[in-house]
């Protein structure tokens, strides 16, 4: 059993960073795949970043790729997502997920979540 707990966000203006981080209680094989997604208000959830634990693998949808750096810190099992130059379409829940295939995280069906973090952009 894998809990997820993120923290981090809040309202911040465009163009500035901030970091979301993802507590993991139990766990975290070296086979295990961590992810962010995000859920825009009115709009489905969408993949943002995933890395391979182990191997330390990084994947990021392409409206994120060089401006969001997703890792992991194995020691303390924490998992972070580092958001720079932020934009207000950049405002969502972020959520943190786990799973043990990395396309079934990808496609949005990993077997754990969180509980989400509200970041708002402002313009």
């Amino acid at each position: 059993q894998v809990q997820l707990a993120e923290s981090g966000g809040g309202l911040v203006q465009a163009g500035a960073s901030t970091r979301l981080s993802c507590g993991i209680s139990g766990r975290a094989y070296s086979s295990t795949v961590m992810g962010w997604f995000r859920q825009a208000p009115g709009k489905e959830r969408e993949f943002v970043s995933a890395i391979r634990w182990g191997a330390g693998t990084t994947y990021y949808s392409d409206s994120v790729k060089g401006r969001f750096t997703i890792s992991r810190v194995s020691a303390t099992n924490m998992l972070f997502l580092q958001m720079n130059n932020l934009k207000p379409e950049d405002t969502a829940i972020y959520y943190c997920a786990a799973d043990q295939i990395y396309g079934r995280l990808r496609a949005g069906l990993a077997d754990y979540w969180g509980q989400g973090t509200q970041v708002t952009v402002s313009s």
